[in-house]
């Protein structure tokens, strides 16, 4: 056999000449962002979507932010910081809403969606099932597509919103308790945790989520003495091998709870609904049998509070007292420490726009992300989310066939 026969042989063996499918280079298509932070509206919320580090990351890859005068100001960034790092700063609402793509922390206001425009995105926490069916309506009206945020689940299978914000409330809680115990805010005179020869203070939390395995780990560290309720042993479970130690653990009986709140110094209520309004764990006669100055902090009080005697607090006024029990019940403990705050929630937005700018814009990237696919509420004017659709009773579309057909 001559050198080319066999060479000849060689390549059909391989496959070489058989019918294949025409193999063409993908070139990734990196497409040009134009983002719009505005400044958020809700009461005392501080926090921002994008801190200036971030945004001198996405203009320095080609990207154009405009930023509302002001928006950083209550995480302590001034407008000159956005400035120098590339930002327009836009001195009207209506100005920024001129983006393609609107960030913001909480749901727009219905003046806010007035400035949207057909074909725009906007991402944030949007909590539509909590609004007013003719919010919904507005939205969309306005035929854009709605992301929440907090519904975007990482590569991970994770949800980075949820878990970066539960963390940082589960830390804060503690710092807060401490707070409180204290003398300087007409507390018990107790510190937090505990030293030799004096026993240590009773933390009770309820939730093993993410806010209660944070908050263990805070008052643990502090040296307070920490018991765990939850009804998931699954949940339990993975809470004490994170923590990588052993404490008392429970799954939720009353007459258990209520011997644990007895003895309890600080309560903290970290138990959500999947769905719908947060159970009432704690009755108003376990709140009634506390001991005096002890302090309750009801992180799940936006879905109603799991104490009976919960009721809404702001940072101006974040406590009251009842039955002499401190109740601590702001929605926001986040905005509590804003700069944090915003840093964290950089951290997940900058890496977002980045791979959507690599993926060549906003349908191909849901195309291809399924986890931001998880948290898209409209899709061009159209319900996307099975549930939603539901709770209004307006038509359902799924997002794959509207994607197919764009």
């Amino acid at each position: 056999m001559t050198k080319r026969e066999g060479g000849f042989f060689t390549l059909t063996a391989s496959g070489g000449l058989m019918p294949q499918e025409e193999m063409l280079e993908v070139a990734k298509t990196n497409k040009q962002l134009f983002i719009g932070i505005p400044k958020e509206c809700t009461l005392q919320e501080n926090r921002v979507a994008l801190v200036p580090e971030a945004v001198a990351r996405l203009v320095n890859n080609g990207h154009h932010v405009i930023i509302e005068t002001e928006a950083g100001k209550g995480a302590h960034y001034e407008d000159r910081d956005f400035s120098e790092a590339g930002a327009k700063i836009a001195y009207s609402t209506k100005e920024v809403y001129e983006a393609d793509i609107i960030i913001k922390v909480d749901p727009p206001s219905l003046e806010e969606i007035e400035y949207m425009k057909p074909g725009q995105c906007i991402i944030s926490a949007l909590q539509l099932s909590v609004h007013p069916e003719n919010y919904l309506k507005q939205l969309l009206k306005k035929k854009v597509t709605a992301i929440a945020v907090d519904f975007i689940r990482g590569r991970d299978g994770g949800y980075p919103f949820v878990r970066s914000m539960s963390e940082i409330a589960g830390n804060t809680v503690i710092l807060i308790a401490a707070e409180y115990l204290s003398n300087v805010n007409k507390g018990k005179g107790l510190m937090l945790g505990g030293v030799l020869g004096v026993p240590p203070t009773e933390v009770v939390i309820l939730g093993a989520g993410t806010v209660g395995e944070y908050a263990a780990r805070a008052a643990i560290g502090l040296g307070a003495s920490v018991k765990v309720f939850d009804n998931s042993l699954q949940k339990l479970s993975r809470l004490q091998n994170d923590i990588g130690q052993r404490l008392y653990t429970s799954t939720i009986h009353p007459d258990v709870l209520a011997g644990a709140l007895k003895q309890a110094d600080v309560a903290i209520g970290a138990i959500r609904s999947k769905k719908g309004r947060a159970p009432i764990l704690v009755t108003e006669q376990m709140i009634r049998d506390m001991k005096f100055g002890s302090v309750v902090i009801d992180v799940c009080i936006d879905q109603g509070g799991c104490f009976e005697t919960s009721e809404v607090t702001n940072h101006a006024k974040p406590t009251f007292n009842k039955y002499g029990v401190v109740h601590y019940c702001v929605p926001n403990i986040a905005s509590r420490v804003a700069q944090t705050a915003s840093m964290a929630l950089s951290n997940i937005f900058s890496p977002m726009m980045l791979e959507m700018a690599d993926q060549g814009g906003l349908n191909s990237m849901i195309r291809t992300h399924e986890g931001l696919r998880n948290g898209v509420y409209t899709y061009n004017g159209s319900v996307t989310n099975e549930y939603l659709a539901k709770t209004f009773d307006l038509p359902f579309k799924d997002l794959n066939l509207l994607l197919a057909a764009w």
